[in-house]
């Protein structure tokens, strides 16, 4: 049988995954068949996962980071929830009520999974008027039950950065942890005005993903922590292996996604992911203002990310001519400029929407 060609990102526009950079294709494809989660016998690979994470804590601001290289931030997320409600299990005296998550209603699908998976309470707070969470909203929804607070650095579908640090005073006065899912927007941040990381506030555990802006292969997702007791609250004991413990959601890891995570912040941190972010926000601004000239309204590009209000069926005529776009649970067409997308992609884009 032929094997079919792989997709082609010449007109995918509303993606968070792009094509990885070179060293990143070559390093995944060295490590393949190393396995992390065996770091005995795999020690070059546990040894590229331990800089990995250095590299993930320079850009997070955090100088001792301890985590790993995940699958993405699906499981980012649940293990900040599994740890969160580990903790509180181990702190608490008696037989407490269910333990509950307090994340915006921008929070990313993932949550509902760790909720459905690890038996806590997920709860969804509204939003500000900029799809921001609201502090207040928030604050309403924290009880004595509360193990975690979620904030945002990047939302999925407006590129929205949540008030971290106003979160961060919620949850710990709560004694609750603070979650922040930078998993699309942690590549970009550090080249802007916005706090957001463990140095602008009180973090304890981030998800950032090295497979979406950060040009690695997929999957090469990364898990965060302030402090080794929140990685140890996911440990669990490895009798046959030569390491004693395992903190990682999977077992058995393919070295791929920890050599491409490695090679890719090795080639691009921090100079080239600051070009990349120059010209994709370039980019976004300059597909917002193609919006606006086809008379649409448009949700303000703060990271590269563009949603405007075109119609749904405008949106599956542009897919009948190739374009591998999507709209927001609200409906906007939504454009994410990932490296793969150039000006002239916009461009041949943008042509196609004025003749609709």
């Amino acid at each position: 049988m032929q094997v079919a060609a792989p997709q082609s990102f010449r007109r995918v526009l509303s993606s968070m995954c792009t094509e990885p950079h070179p060293a990143a294709r070559d390093a995944a494809e060295r490590f393949l068949a190393s396995n992390p989660g065996d770091p005995t016998t795999y020690p070059t690979v546990s040894a590229l996962e331990d800089e990995a994470v250095e590299m993930l804590g320079e850009m997070t601001g955090l100088d001792n980071p301890y985590g790993y290289i995940a699958s993405g931030g699906t499981e980012a997320n649940i293990q900040a929830v599994r740890a969160a409600r580990n903790l509180a299990e181990a702190e608490s005296e008696t037989d407490a009520n269910p333990p509950n998550v307090v994340a915006p209603e921008s929070a990313h699908f993932s949550f509902q999974k760790a909720a459905d998976v690890l038996g806590v309470e997920l709860r969804l707070a509204d939003v500000d008027a900029d799809r921001r969470a609201d502090p207040d909203a928030v604050n309403e929804l924290v009880d004595d039950d509360t193990v975690l607070v979620v904030g945002i650095a990047g939302t999925t579908e407006y590129g929205r950065v949540d008030p971290i640090s106003a979160l961060s005073e919620i949850a710990h006065d709560a004694g609750a942890l603070l979650h922040v899912d930078a998993a699309w927007g942690g590549f970009v941040l550090p080249f802007t005005d916005y706090e957001w990381n463990f140095d602008h506030a009180d973090v304890d555990s981030m998800g950032i993903d090295p497979h979406k802006m950060g040009q690695a292969a997929v999957p090469a997702g990364g898990f965060l922590a302030r402090e080794k007791p929140v990685l140890d609250a996911l440990a669990v004991e490895t009798p046959y292996l030569e390491s004693t413990s395992q903190a990682t959601l999977t077992g058995t890891r393919s070295g791929a996604g920890v050599a491409s995570a490695w090679a890719a912040m090795d080639a691009l941190w921090p100079t080239g992911y600051r070009e990349q972010y120059e010209r994709s926000q370039a980019n976004a601004e300059w597909i917002a203002d193609a919006f606006e000239t086809c008379g649409y309204e448009v949700v303000d590009p703060v990271l590269p990310l563009v949603a405007a209000d075109v119609p749904r069926e405008t949106v599956e005529e542009l897919q009948s001519l190739g374009w591998r776009v999507s709209p927001t649970g609200s409906g906007e067409l939504r454009i994410v400029c990932m490296p793969h997308v150039t000006r002239s992609m916009l461009e041949s884009f943008a042509e196609d929407l004025e003749s609709l």
